[in-house]
């Protein structure tokens, strides 16, 4: 990771906020696009979806060693985006309501996620927070030093602890003897979904909806878009996932999390059968940008092509 966004490496930010945040979120990209750092705005929904969003793609970001990959968040308070995005390994998040606390956050936390507090903090404040945040390297002197450089003992404590807090929890069995989405579907008939051949649900709340569903393998989805956004567990199975809207590709198996943004148009290959778990921040809807035969022909050529 690059120690700050004026070294030589690149940086790119992803972006994103609740509604508490979003008017301070849409400055804070105009502001880092401002300065010609590459920005990826996931909009706007619940701060835990969001959060938990921002983080799942920072943690696993797969850049050249010549990128560095941030995020930033903010919600009403600054702490619930930071509590979600904080579950996922790597992902150093921390709420800042002063540049002091960006600055010292930096130094001594390397924090990678950045969360702001849309109803405390106004727009000059935050791009003082956002600027520091940008420019201090981990380590740096910083409030918490007295502004002076660490003493050896303490950086070599920073540094051994990079290496060390990614692995807390990561040999722990954190899952539950029963899965609770599972139970959800036991004893509970799916019906066939009309629109799409190959696949069935069952709804078990409406507005905000969440559905469990099931694809046959070989399954496709045409490129299709929500009103609202939605996130969703697989819970057995493998299937890709085309965001036509942002040109990125998502590989999901068993277990595996992913959030796609309200308007986002994407289509999806269902290469064994499928279950999973899918939340929509509001009521389900569907409106499809291509028909099933398209949908077929381009995964095809992408997977012949071996496209990500």
């Amino acid at each position: 990771m690059a120690d700050s966004a004026t070294a030589s490496s690149p940086l790119k930010v992803i972006a994103g906020a609740d509604s508490f945040g979003a008017d301070l979120k849409d400055a804070m990209v105009s502001h880092l696009r401002s300065l010609n750092i590459e920005v990826e705005d996931l909009g706007i929904t619940s701060y835990y979806n969001i959060g938990a969003e921002v983080g799942r793609r920072v943690s696993s970001a797969t850049t050249s060693p010549s990128v560095e990959t941030r995020g930033l968040l903010a919600c009403g308070t600054g702490v619930g985006v930071g509590i979600f995005a904080n579950k996922f390994p790597g992902v150093f998040a921390t709420t800042c309501l002063t540049p002091d606390e960006a600055r010292n956050n930096r130094s001594i936390n390397n924090c990678n996620v950045l969360a702001l507090s849309g109803m405390s903090t106004s727009a000059d404040t935050a791009k003082e927070i956002v600027d520091t945040w940008l420019n201090t390297p981990f380590k740096a002197p910083c409030p918490a030093s007295k502004s002076q450089p660490w003493p050896e003992e303490i950086s070599n404590f920073f540094d051994e602890s990079m290496n060390e807090m990614p692995k807390i929890g990561a040999s722990e069995n954190t899952q539950a003897e029963t899965c609770a989405v599972c139970c959800l579907v036991k004893n509970r008939e799916l019906n066939p979904i009309d629109i799409i051949p190959g696949g069935s649900m069952k709804i078990l709340r409406e507005s905000p909806t969440s559905a469990i569903i099931k694809f046959k393998a070989g399954s496709v989805e045409p490129a299709h878009h929500h009103t609202f956004g939605h996130c969703l567990l697989v819970m057995k199975g493998k299937k890709s996932v085309w965001n036509l809207s942002k040109k990125e590709r998502f590989d999901l198996g068993d277990g595996d999390y992913l959030f796609t943004p309200a308007g986002d148009v994407h289509r999806v290959k269902y290469y064994e059968d499928t279950e999973f778990f899918l939340k929509w921040d509001g009521k389900w809807d569907m409106f499809f940008d291509e028909d099933l035969e398209t949908a077929k022909i381009a995964i095809e050529k992408e997977l012949a092509n071996g496209s990500a």
